[in-house]
């Protein structure tokens, strides 16, 4: 992940600072808490493809 696009590229729902997991491959909104996936290099900024970080719901 090239980071001077790191330092441009927001979260597309709440134009918050985006954290890079190099690990999981992920950029991470911590206010939306949603990840989103870097295939081949590339984010993938949509928030369909976003992973939810919250947990889940007690009822």
């Amino acid at each position: 992940m090239n980071v001077r696009l790191l330092d441009i590229l927001v979260c597309p729902i709440c134009k918050g600072p985006l954290e890079h997991d190099k690990k999981a491959q992920e950029l991470i909104c911590q206010a939306d808490k949603l990840a989103y996936p870097i295939r081949d290099g590339i984010p993938i900024m949509w928030a369909d493809e976003a992973r939810d970080l919250a947990p889940p719901a007690v009822i």
